[in-house]
């Protein structure tokens, strides 16, 4: 539907200055200041996903900077973007909410210089964010080559983590699995930037790894292969997926994109519920050279995401994705 909506957009002349717009469905929008910096700005926002007020907002900030990463910038500082029942819901959670927002972003290092608030029916939190880098280290999510090899630098599964809270399934590790990976910054994004081997790079989100690999492909014009032994997995979705425990917006996602992946020919239902799980600030997918694959999990390891990994690579061919191995 986004993508329909925007094609029907009239097309206008873009100033030389907007060096990333909306041509690829990227991360965040860049405006050249000079030939040394580059603005990025980016917004996201959303309803509660967990219970407490604390976490939805540090899940919120965290979701939010990380496109500033995922186009390879250093955040400079945040908007706060607000709507709560004011009749409904205390001050006292909804000071909850902002103060987790802000401690996420105090980790970060920017401070929520300002922003926007309404009287809504549900509450919903987010950031615009804002970011620097140079123009020359700037990461599309358009820029892969044939032969880049993939990093993953999130296991996936909070979706369904998610669905299982909902359904007061989710035991009290899983919660910690969730909270753990979801309000984990994607810092790594501005040292894999500086790397002449890393060529392009998006974080998984609303659209699942497969979503967000085949935007990768599209905007390449490239295919892409994933190896499903490699790919790293939250534990605790693991066991759920296989119980049946999926999100609606998995199959919708697998609704809009399907005729373009193809899956193992053994592959079980939960494979697939998987690799189009919507990731609420999911990890950094990376395209980067073969030989380049040893530092860019060094920088993830470093920066402590252990679960990244190498899961495929980019290839030759028109604009798909195929899934190899069966089920495990």
């Amino acid at each position: 539907m986004l993508s329909r909506l925007l094609a029907e957009s009239p097309l206008r002349a873009l100033p030389p200055e907007l060096l990333v717009g909306t041509e690829t469905g990227d991360d965040a929008a860049v405006w050249q200041l000079d030939a040394e910096q580059a603005l990025v700005a980016t917004t996201d926002f959303f309803t509660p996903i967990v219970d407490d007020p604390n976490d939805f907002g540090r899940i919120a900030a965290a979701n939010a900077l990380s496109d500033v990463y995922a186009m390879g910038a250093r955040p400079i500082f945040a908007l706060a973007i607000v709507g709560m029942p004011l009749e409904k819901l205390p001050l006292a959670v909804i000071a909850r909410i902002l103060a987790g927002g802000e401690s996420v972003c105090a980790a970060a290092g920017v401070p929520i210089a300002g922003g926007h608030s309404i009287d809504v029916l549900e509450p919903i939190y987010g950031l615009v964010a804002l970011g620097l880098v140079h123009p020359a280290r700037i990461k599309r999510n358009s820029a892969a080559r044939a032969g880049d090899a993939l990093a993953l630098g999130k296991p996936l599964g909070v979706g369904i983590l998610s669905a299982a809270l909902k359904k007061g399934l989710l035991g009290e590790v899983g919660y910690a699995r969730m909270i753990e990976h979801t309000t984990r910054l994607n810092t790594p994004g501005v040292r894999l930037a500086m790397l002449e081997g890393v060529h392009a790079m998006t974080d998984v989100t609303g659209f699942g790894l497969a979503g967000h690999l085949l935007e990768i492909c599209r905007g390449a014009k490239l295919s892409a292969r994933i190896d499903w032994e490699a790919v790293p997995c939250i534990p605790e979705a693991l066991d759920l997926v296989r119980q049946g425990i999926a999100t609606g917006a998995s199959a919708r996602n697998w609704g809009s994109y399907a005729a373009e992946v193809t899956m193992p020919q053994a592959h079980e239902t939960w494979q697939q519920k998987l690799v189009t799980d919507p990731q609420t600030s999911g990890g950094l997918l990376v395209a980067c050279a073969p030989e380049s694959a040893g530092e860019v999990l060094a920088i993830f390891r470093e920066e402590g995401f252990e679960d990244a990994a190498v899961i495929g690579a980019m290839e030759a061919g028109a604009p798909c994705l195929r899934v190899l191995g069966g089920p495990g």
